[in-house]
């Protein structure tokens, strides 16, 4: 199947949702979009998508349709409001909902949308909204492996590779434990550069010897340097990360490093929610 000849529906415009659009925009693809706030809608209009004035139209007027949305309940509304996804005729139609959302949950969409002839992916991505630009995401697919080789290459469109693990479920199991160990390595991070300035070592330094060692990685440098500068800008926030070692631990997560983690940010989530992830270091 050319990939090229699909119309494409996106659901969700928010920090990702609109830079993910935007690279599937400028793949060559005719993108339809809806968001519950519709000026922001606005953001796609000028790289040259069209906007739907309900899900149902959106849906009734493309063929794959992508879901970002923050949560659970977010995923649940858009498929099952009065004028969602499943108040269309979606035989055929193809979802792929990039949302980082519970296992559970996406199994019960999946079959949903199967009792009605259509097709489902979990599709959630490693990355924030620098590697969205960029085009450097990492999608990590659950569902039809056919599904997956027939829309690889819009998938590719915005990710730098993508990753096929299993049937539907499995792609947002792999996503929690990956978000699980972002966790845990931004803990570490927060805590080694509170226990370096106690002992007289400066951040530029500390960070200087880590990323020329093994242990560098790109993360440690942006984080390292967002904590230098103390700028907990959200690229990604401490809540949505929060929200997610919540749904491992849902999930069945039970592992010391794990758990402590999401005892931290758990516990910093009120405070420090809409900063950073790398705020963790204001808490400890």
């Amino acid at each position: 199947m050319d990939t090229k000849k699909f119309k494409i529906g996106w659901i969700g415009l928010g920090k990702m949702g609109v830079p993910m659009a935007k690279q599937v925009l400028k793949a060559g693809y005719p993108v339809r979009v809806y968001n519950r706030s519709s000026e922001k809608n606005k953001k796609l209009e000028t790289e040259g998508a069209t906007s739907a004035e309900s899900i149902k139209e959106l849906v009734d007027e493309t063929e794959v349709i992508f879901i970002m949305v923050s949560d659970n309940d977010a995923v649940k509304d858009v498929f099952n409001q009065a004028d969602g996804i499943l108040s269309s005729e979606i035989a055929n139609k193809i979802f792929i909902n990039a949302s980082t959302i519970a296992p559970e949950v996406s199994v019960e969409i999946s079959k949903q949308i199967e009792v009605k002839g259509g097709f489902y992916l979990d599709a959630p991505v490693s990355g924030s909204v620098k590697q969205a630009e960029e085009m450097t995401l990492v999608s990590i697919v659950g569902g039809s492996k056919e599904i997956f080789e027939k829309t690889a290459s819009l998938l590719k469109s915005y990710s730098k590779k993508a990753i096929y693990v299993g049937e539907n479920g499995v792609g947002n199991s792999a996503k929690l434990a990956v978000n699980t160990y972002l966790g845990i390595v931004t803990q570490g991070l927060a805590e080694i550069i509170q226990f370096s300035k106690t002992k007289n070592v400066e951040t530029a330094d500390l960070m200087d010897i880590i990323n020329n060692s093994a242990l560098g990685s790109t993360f440690g440098k942006m984080k390292g340097e967002s904590a230098m500068k103390e700028n907990f800008e959200a690229a990604f926030t401490l809540a949505h990360l929060t929200k997610d070692l919540r749904l491992a631990q849902q999930s069945g997560f039970n592992k010391p490093l794990g758990n402590a983690a999401y005892k931290t940010f758990s516990d910093a989530e009120a405070e420090l929610g809409e900063e950073d992830v790398i705020a963790i270091i204001k808490k400890l």
